[in-house]
């Protein structure tokens, strides 16, 4: 496990919380069989900043926390493409609901799901994995529901390794993630976190349309990149 602690404490904004996590994601750097997975839609400007920085590919894990209904911002599970789905037990004995109020929140989280799903990746091919280092990105953790679906969404197509890579996150979710990945990378891991935009300066929500205009720009220069490596030499 990479903790990377930092005695940084607080964020500028996602720009300077990709920076950061640049340098401790050096070794991956320009390698075909890296992906990083950004996690939409916070995740999308922090990951596309460790993407320009390495020359790696750049696509989407899709997940979902599942808030609880009298508190959306605790997460008592999360949902995650390929129909993934976590609980968070010790969220679901503090804040007991039914499970008809339960599975509410899962189906209108997966609509929310499948319309970024659909919005963000179009036509785009279903993610291959297999054989690949997935590295994990999203602009902070509380208690981790969601990372942890995308962890065991990525760990059905039998990747190489998976790496988690966040700006900020508690101590005890970095400990319970090192459980389950190769590789957990966090600067800024304080002892209480309030929330995650707590410990930035500037965190504003993330729209629809930068999380496009972002992708876009990253498979641009990635298929720039796969049409030069292929042009013949001159003699």
């Amino acid at each position: 496990m990479t903790q990377s602690p930092s005695l940084q404490t607080t964020l500028q904004d996602r720009v300077e919380a990709g920076q950061r996590l640049v340098e401790p994601l050096l070794k991956y750097a320009q390698r075909p069989d890296v992906i990083v997975l950004a996690l939409p839609r916070g995740g999308v400007p922090v990951a596309y900043q460790v993407v320009k920085a390495l020359d790696v590919r750049l696509d989407l894990m899709l997940v979902r926390k599942l808030g609880v209904p009298s508190n959306p911002e605790f997460a008592m599970g999360a949902i995650a493409s390929g129909g993934i789905q976590i609980r968070n037990e010790d969220a679901l004995r503090a804040h007991p609901i039914s499970p008809a109020a339960f599975e509410a929140v899962v189906a209108r989280e997966t609509q929310e799901l499948q319309r970024r799903e659909q919005l963000y990746r179009g036509a785009r091919p279903p993610l291959q994995l297999k054989g690949q280092v997935v590295i994990l990105i999203d602009d902070g953790l509380a208690t981790g529901a969601s990372m942890m679906a995308a962890i065991r969404a990525v760990r059905l197509q039998a990747p190489a390794r998976i790496v988690v890579a966040v700006p900020v996150a508690p101590s005890e979710t970095v400990e319970a993630l090192s459980f389950e990945v190769d590789e957990v990378i966090c600067p800024l891991m304080p002892e209480w976190m309030m929330s995650i935009g707590y410990w930035y300066l500037s965190f504003p929500q993330t729209s629809d349309e930068e999380v496009i205009e972002l992708l876009h720009r990253a498979w641009q220069r990635e298929a720039a990149s796969d049409a030069s490596s292929r042009e013949p030499f001159d003699d």
